[in-house]
């Protein structure tokens, strides 16, 4: 794969799937936005205060980094998938909020950014798509490279149980294509798509929470902690309705907050978030 500032380095099959589906709309249904919350809490609960300077790579339409905006951040947003980067500009153009610092097409083993320029690294993405480890190591080195002394670093990780709580509550086990799709997450995880389903997501990597602490350490990182983001609360009876109720929302996230360091319990959460440092 070819690596090229001004052109995408996704496989192709990837970059479809973020154009065939809403990312920032997924982030707001019921089932997801328990992740986009979960998220924004542990972002403020590490990053430094602002008007701190953020990288946000594989960010998306801008999700997180004009939300980080609107809060004094100082925000650079780099995605791998060019129609991200068009619903980007646009809603920067269109919106009253404070400004994006830079929006580009880039790829998360070749960053533009000078060394040590940031305070922050967002990897909210990007370690799903690289399925290498070593293309998971460079992006991790990359944003260590890029972090000041003292940075922090995000970086999220799809869980390699994910599909079994999925195919669990999405009754995906009665559909003949998915079984060989689940095994082949559990065995190896790495997740493929040979049919059209979106349900079914796309090219992937599946860690288990170890591999991602040991990914993170192996880039030069201190590991400040591994969280749960959803944690096991799509496991409620009715979750995308009784979710839609201000109080039980409120006790269903706080149950998430008092379980999220629970090792016995990180198979069930579809995210993990690990929070390291520059040293």
């Amino acid at each position: 794969m070819t690596l090229k500032n001004d052109s995408p380095t996704l496989p192709s099959e990837i970059i479809a799937h973020y154009e065939s589906v809403d990312e920032a709309q997924r982030l707001e249904k019921p089932e997801s936005e328990i992740e986009r919350l979960r998220t924004q809490e542990l972002l403020l609960r590490y990053l430094p205060p602002s008007p701190a300077v953020i990288l946000d790579v594989g960010g998306g339409a801008g999700v997180y980094a004009f939300w980080l905006a609107d809060r004094g951040y100082r925000v650079h947003l780099v995605d791998g998938v060019p129609l991200h980067i068009s619903q980007a500009e646009e809603a920067a153009s269109q919106r009253g909020g404070a400004p994006i610092a830079s929006i580009s097409l880039g790829d998360a083993r070749q960053l533009e950014q000078p060394e040590s320029s940031v305070d922050g690294v967002l990897l909210l993405g990007p370690l799903y798509h690289l399925t290498e480890r070593s293309d998971r190591i460079l992006a991790l080195r990359e944003a260590r490279r890029v972090l000041r002394p003292g940075g922090v670093l995000f970086a999220a990780g799809i869980n390699r149980y994910a599909s079994t709580i999925v195919a669990l509550l999405e009754d995906f086990i009665a559909d003949p294509q998915f079984m060989p799709i689940y095994e082949q997450d559990l065995r190896f995880g790495q997740h493929r798509n040979p049919t059209d389903d979106p349900r079914f997501f796309t090219t992937a990597f599946f860690h288990y929470p170890q591999e991602l602490i040991d990914e993170v350490n192996e880039a030069g990182f201190r590991l400040d902690t591994l969280l749960a983001v959803e944690g096991p609360a799509q496991l409620l009876k009715n979750f995308e309705q009784q979710w839609q109720n201000p109080s039980i929302q409120d006790k269903i996230m706080r149950i998430t907050r008092l379980v999220e360091s629970e090792r016995t319990l990180w198979g069930v959460s579809p995210h993990i978030m690990a929070i390291g440092r520059k040293p």
